[in-house]
């Protein structure tokens, strides 16, 4: 197949500080799709810079903005991020590499760089949820997916409803029903570049996030 095979989409808030560099690593071949989700800032104007597609989503949301990359993707395979550096876009072929080899879902595991500030009650929140998913419903997943891959066709197939905080629980929980091989490796977790998370870095955002798994999960 001629042309680009997988379109990394980066759901983005006022991330013009770090994008630069996260396109800028990102793997030759890969297309960048970075979905401006009512950012205050330029991150529209500096990801068409730096050459990548724009994608406008109005209706706020982290679920909101990954589905608006997705539908407006064009390549078989489509690979999430955040935009924040928080994540290295070059751990990416190796998930590729997964799908290629048979795989349905393959997710990233964060694995914390020494320094990297992680607030507990993020880290507690995420291990809790992910003990549910390994015992109720089966998934060997330690992470909820923040960096992933999936192939384009399937994963909008798959029905993904949630629009906000909760989108990457609900995707492993519908990807445990039906019964698709997930995939799980390390990837170095790091300090974002630049900006404030929207939500591990207050209590306000984490309990949001909190409640948005708790109603896709109980």
């Amino acid at each position: 197949m001629s042309g680009p095979t997988v379109t990394v989409v980066l759901p983005c808030l006022n991330e013009a500080a770090s994008l630069p560099a996260v396109l800028a690593a990102v793997p030759v071949g890969y297309r960048c799709l970075v979905v401006d989700n009512n950012s205050t800032d330029d991150t529209a104007l500096v990801a068409a810079q730096h050459g990548a597609q724009v994608v406008a989503e109005p209706r706020p949301g982290y679920g909101a903005a990954v589905h608006a990359g997705v539908v407006a993707a064009r390549t078989p395979l489509v690979a999430v991020l955040d935009g924040d550096g928080s994540l290295d876009p070059a751990a990416l072929p190796a998930l590729v590499a997964d799908i290629a080899a048979g795989a349905d879902l393959a997710v990233g595991r964060r694995r914390r760089e020494p320094g990297t500030r992680w607030p507990w009650h993020a880290r507690l929140g995420t291990a809790a949820v992910c003990w549910r998913l390994r015992t109720r419903h089966g998934l060997p997943v330690h992470d909820i997916a923040p960096m992933r891959v999936a192939r384009r066709d399937a994963l909008l197939d798959l029905g993904v409803t949630d629009r906000r905080s909760g989108y990457p629980l609900e995707l492993l929980v519908r990807a445990a029903q039906a019964r698709w091989q997930v995939t799980e490796r390390d990837v170095v977790y790091r300090s974002r570049t630049g900006g404030v998370s929207k939500v591990s870095g207050s209590m306000r955002g984490s309990i949001i996030a909190a409640l948005d798994f708790w109603r896709v999960i109980s």
